[in-house]
């Protein structure tokens, strides 16, 4: 009987080790990508010692903190700060005040590895599946949260056209229907992806590109008008896009929904080239790849804004009475009779005493005085 239970304990041990690696492998990953014409992140080398492979949610919302310009609201151990010492530069005063978050969702596992493609020098890491949330805590008054993930339900042909010119497509408009033309944009890697809006996935997907493409112009917008302000905020562009799953779905893991990956990535290439541009370089973009979405379809970080408390004034409990009005007039009335009785009488008595002074030779009001 002790044989077939220490014959069977390693068989249980490796298979949870192997299931938590697997895990592991398919929880997520993250990418920071650093400012065209200035440098927040640290360059990753493999030289360094302590450089590690992958990082937990809190870790990375810390990181959006600090790129903010805001202390973590939980504390950090030496391993947590150890962590954001391979991600950040060591520089409190050169910080973005500026972040472009954005969670994808969908189980194709090359994700992250075309974006870091897209995107040169992004620092690229995994998510240690430790827990699938993590809140990021921000002073409500300081900082200005610009939501990504606003539904654009009423595009036109004409929407949908303008998007293909941005990309350097294409679009065949049907003349009897709407909506129901063919849309053709050439890839990075030379192929092109051909999507027909009769179908239900494809439509979405297109849908949920022109909603993020709508709202990125959106916040350009609304940085230009904070940007007028004497104290401008910080600001958290934070969205997430779900329209891979969609073509997943629909088409697999291959074909036409890798496709959709790297034409998302084109365009998230474009929209951060254009966030450069609109904050002189001062953004920072974080994309998080959730490759094992909740049920919920909850977001893996949650920003929540909190409020300082308010600045209270003194304020007198009880109404004052009449009564209690003519005691203090008549306090004040007696403090002020004294005071100047006490006052004309110090002056009289002082102009008496210079006016009967006596005058000799030792007085040296009247005398030359001898320094020795």
């Amino acid at each position: 009987m002790d044989f077939q239970i220490r014959s069977v304990l390693p068989l249980v041990i490796i298979s949870s080790l192997l299931y938590s690696l697997a895990k592991a492998e398919t929880s997520g990953s993250v990418l920071f990508i650093d400012s065209h014409a200035r440098q927040y992140l640290r360059t990753p080398s493999p030289n360094d010692a302590f450089q590690s492979n992958s990082m937990t949610l809190r870790e990375v919302g810390a990181a959006v903190s600090v790129l903010l310009g805001f202390t973590p609201s939980d504390p950090l151990s030496a391993a947590n700060s150890m962590k954001l010492n391979e991600v950040l530069l060591p520089n409190p005063f050169n910080r973005p005040r500026a972040v472009f978050m954005l969670e994808v969702t969908g189980e194709l596992l090359s994700v992250a590895d075309q974006a870091n493609v897209m995107f040169n020098a992004a620092y690229k890491s995994k998510i240690a599946p430790v827990s699938n949330k993590a809140d990021i805590q921000l002073p409500g008054e300081e900082v200005s949260v610009v939501s990504l993930d606003e539904e654009f339900v009423d595009f036109t042909d004409e929407d949908i056209s303008d998007f293909a010119s941005w990309l350097g497509g294409s679009y065949a408009v049907d003349p009897l229907e709407a909506l129901n033309g063919d849309l053709a944009i050439p890839l990075a890697s030379g192929a092109t992806i051909s999507l027909h809006m009769s179908k239900k996935a494809n439509r979405e997907f297109i849908a949920s590109l022109l909603a993020l493409f709508r709202n990125s112009r959106k916040a350009v917008e609304m940085h230009g008008d904070l940007s007028l302000s004497n104290q401008p905020p910080a600001e958290l562009l934070k969205g997430s896009f779900d329209g891979l799953k969609v073509l997943q779905e629909h088409y697999g893991p291959e074909g036409d929904a890798q496709k959709g990956l790297e034409l998302l990535i084109t365009m998230l290439s474009k929209i951060f080239d254009s966030l450069q541009a609109a904050y002189k370089g001062q953004i920072v973009g974080v994309i998080l790849f959730n490759t094992s979405p909740a049920p919920e379809s909850e977001t893996m970080l949650n920003v929540m804004l909190t409020s300082q408390p308010s600045a209270r004034w003194l304020e007198e409990t009880k109404v004052p009475s009449s009564v209690t009005i003519a005691k203090v007039a008549l306090v004040r009335l007696t403090l002020a009779w004294i005071t100047g009785i006490v006052l004309i009488i110090s002056t009289l008595l002082g102009v008496y005493f210079l006016f009967y002074m006596p005058l000799t030779k030792d007085t040296l009001l009247y005398s030359n005085v001898k320094l020795d």
